[in-house]
């Protein structure tokens, strides 16, 4: 039985593809599916529109307020560290095999088929979770932007709380009613881009692409003209004293590194379009990899002008950002652009997380893990509906009924874990094949792998200690249905089985 359990997919590199080819799916079947359209550009547009969102919008000031105080810059730059490091790894694995099922995939070439499930199924907290989490903020920022508009014409336009808030809250381990009916506006959302996502790879990448370029020129804007406001007064202390509920000091640095994580989740979503890729021995590094650098600096800048505008116990808010600059009179304008960013920003985080969890669902599909249901591909638009569809509509159930402190450390954590066993299956798959060709090589793998894997671990670790039964029952949850239903209809142990 151990060795069905940890039996490795047969793989082999990926012989250079052309444009327009059929992409290989990789699958036992031996199916022919999704077409290669997107280029480098593409790629590195996704990992920003993936990235720079809800860490910026969102939890920065949240991070800085609760735990880091202004040393968040260095949150950053150790949640950055974490993801250079499986990064790196990422992009060996993404230019060796431009297959849809990302760490999955990978820990199932490499380290077996229920490490590989573990990590398919904290892939789902990764994506369509952060996709939930995501759209209650995008729906706190539109309310925002409407109630600017009500100011303008004088009408109240903006959803009643009733209608835009969560009905339900976690309170000391226990879910209690808010009072609120429904977060329509990040049902809407999620609807709406799941359409998107529906019709296809192209139109999503697109779209995603406008929705970058309006964020980032914002973002340069907010960066620029609030550089004067800034007052070094509010960096100090830079690491403030831990207080008598345990929060700041270098353990708040550390924490804070765990919960800024989520702000990086995008990334990796890359490498869930490999399998559409153009060229992806070339174009995969360049898009994880180019995508993290841009998104990292911007990052960092962006919490030192932050909590250099304002003392930063001031700056635990939903909107920060806009928080921030409704303390100036005269940055007022930029308030309204920045609140057209946010919703700007993070409906391209949303895209890519929905466009990338029924590609996960869609290759696990394909190896029989789940039902088959999940790897049907539209005769027209070439996408993965079925999965696209059912994703949709629980993001959607998720956003409208949750709120984001519930499910943010949840989507760090399957992050971590599948980040982890990349790092870990680089190494691995050195060792057991070393002959295969890899057009990307991970520098100093031996230690560059191990520094990946245990920065991510680490950062698990301090979220884990604050929601060990929530992950706890995701687990159990998830092994029960492996047991139940992966391992009776897995191809590969099929295939094993055979005479």
């Amino acid at each position: 039985m151990s060795h069905s359990l940890f039996a490795t997919k047969p793989v082999a590199a990926s012989a250079h593809v052309d444009a327009g080819e059929p992409a290989e799916a990789g699958d036992l079947a031996g199916h022919l599916t999704l077409k290669r359209v997107l280029t480098a550009r593409h790629l590195v547009m996704l990992g920003i529109g993936g990235v720079i969102g809800a860490g910026i919008f969102v939890l920065t000031g949240q991070a800085a307020a609760n735990h880091a105080g202004p040393a968040i810059m260095l949150s950053f730059v150790l949640a950055g560290f974490a993801c250079a490091m499986a990064g790196l790894c990422y992009a060996e694995f993404a230019a060796m095999l431009p297959v849809s099922g990302s760490a999955y995939s990978y820990a199932y070439a490499t380290l077996g088929e229920i490490v590989a499930w573990f990590i398919g199924w904290n892939l789902v907290l990764e994506y369509l979770f952060a996709a939930s989490t995501v759209a209650v903020g995008w729906s706190g920022y539109l309310n925002s932007f409407l109630h600017t508009i009500s100011g303008w014409i004088g009408v109240d336009v903006a959803f009643p709380e009733a209608l835009s808030s969560a009905p339900l809250a976690v309170s000391n381990g226990r879910i209690t009613q808010t009072g609120a009916l429904i977060n329509l506006p990040a049902v809407a959302i999620v609807i709406a881009i799941s359409g998107v996502c529906y019709r296809g790879i192209t139109q999503s990448a697109s779209l995603n692409t406008v929705i970058v370029a309006i964020k980032l020129s914002v973002i340069l804007l907010f960066m620029g003209f609030s550089a004067q406001y800034v007052n070094p007064e509010n960096w100090v202390p830079f690491v403030p004293p831990t207080n008598d509920a345990g929060q700041f000091g270098w353990a708040g640095v550390a924490r804070a590194a765990s919960i800024v994580f989520f702000a990086y989740i995008g990334f990796d979503a890359v490498s869930t379009a490999a399998q559409e890729a153009k060229n992806p021995q070339r174009d995969m590094p360049i898009g994880i990899l180019g995508s993290l650098v841009i998104c990292t600096v911007l990052y960092i800048v962006m919490s030192g002008v932050l909590t250099g505008m304002l003392p930063y116990t001031q700056l635990g808010t939903e909107k920060p950002v806009a928080t921030a600059l409704a303390a100036y009179p005269s940055l007022l304008w930029l308030k309204t652009l920045v609140e057209i960013a946010a919703i700007a920003g993070l409906s391209s985080v949303i895209l890519v997380m929905l466009m990338a969890q029924p590609r996960i669902f869609y290759a696990m599909a394909t190896d029989g893990l789940i039902p088959k249901f999940f790897s049907r591909v539209h005769p027209k638009y070439q996408t993965p509906y079925a999965g696209q569809a059912f994703v949709g509509f629980f993001a959607a159930i998720l956003a409208g009924l949750l709120p984001i402190s519930v499910l943010g450390d949840l989507v760090s954590m399957g992050t971590l874990l599948a980040f982890a066993t990349v790092c870990i299956g680089v190494l691995v798959l050195r060792k057991t094949r070393p002959d295969l060709q890899r057009s990307f090589r991970v520098p100093l793998p031996y230690l560059v792998c191990p520094l990946g894997a245990a920065a991510c671990l680490y950062l698990f670790s301090l979220a884990f200690a604050d929601n060990w039964h929530w992950m706890s029952v995701w687990i159990v949850a998830g092994m029960a249905i492996y047991f139940a239903y992966g391992r009776r209809h897995s191809l590969l142990r099929g295939a094993n089985l055979k005479p």
